[in-house]
């Protein structure tokens, strides 16, 4: 059974997009050599932040892949997979 959240206000769940194994020149890099993703697909977002009683969008929506800073949001386990948490205002940009 899939556990179900919503993220509140301004916030949107990622989840990380795992980079390649090896290299471009074929070489295999170890684990303990990888940096964590800094790319990811929104899997839920929130309604938006208020301002003065008004609910304004949020410019991301689920589905989305979006580059974040390094050290943004908090993780999460759902259902065994790693996630992330973050407020919108973590998002450097929409990848198209």
């Amino acid at each position: 059974m899939a556990t179900k959240i919503r993220p509140l206000h301004d916030r949107v769940i990622v989840k990380r997009i795992e980079e390649e194994e090896k290299s471009k020149g074929g070489i295999i890099i170890p684990d303990t050599a990888k940096e964590k993703p800094q790319e990811g697909k929104v899997v839920a977002a929130g309604p938006g932040r208020q301002d003065d009683g008004k609910v304004i969008p949020l410019g991301v929506k689920p589905g989305d892949k979006i580059l974040f800073g390094k050290y943004s949001g908090t993780e999460i386990k759902l259902d065994g997979e790693e996630h992330l948490i973050m407020r919108e205002d973590d998002i450097l940009g929409v990848i198209e």
